[in-house]
């Protein structure tokens, strides 16, 4: 059953600038190379959360899911070089309304 993962993050606004062009490339690289990946988009911060953005991740099901981001899958997937913006971050998952 495929997942759609929401991944959350609030940068240390210092870094505002700077985060946002790594986000678009290494972050979505990261999702997008991985198998199993169906798609994904970020959302960049409306004016009133200005440091929040948002990535919207598609999976074809949990084990490709949990091959990306390990057994652990309800936790974040941080690049290397990337986890010095986070200030705070979250997932969490959804998967389609209808029953299997």
């Amino acid at each position: 059953m495929p997942i759609v993962r929401l991944f959350r993050v609030r940068i240390h606004a210092d870094l505002h600038a700077e985060f946002a062009g790594k986000f678009a490339t290494l972050s979505v690289d990261a999702v997008r190379g991985a198998e199993g990946a169906l798609s994904v988009e970020i959302l960049k911060p409306a004016r009133w959360a200005p440091d929040e953005y948002l990535m919207i991740s598609r999976w074809s099901d949990e084990a490709a899911l949990a091959a990306f981001a390990g057994e652990d899958w309800n936790r974040a997937v941080i690049p290397p070089g990337m986890e010095r913006y986070v200030a705070d971050c979250s997932v969490h998952h959804y998967t389609t309304w209808e029953e299997a």
